[in-house]
């Protein structure tokens, strides 16, 4: 399941995998947004930088 945006505090409370628990936290208390998205597929990093929609955004 693919979700366009989360916050923090979601990833915790449902205890998504998408990325260290300690680093979640450590984003939430520092208002730093992240985007998660495929590193298996390359061409994922230039469409990040062009701002293409390619994975969640959490803030």
């Amino acid at each position: 399941m693919k979700f366009d945006t989360l916050t923090q505090a979601e990833i915790l409370e449902k205890d998504l995998k998408v990325m260290d628990s300690t680093a979640a936290a450590l984003c939430k208390d520092n208002n730093i947004p992240i985007l998660v998205f495929n590193l298996n597929d390359p061409r994922n990093i230039i469409r990040a930088v062009e701002g293409q929609n390619i994975g969640t955004i959490v803030k």
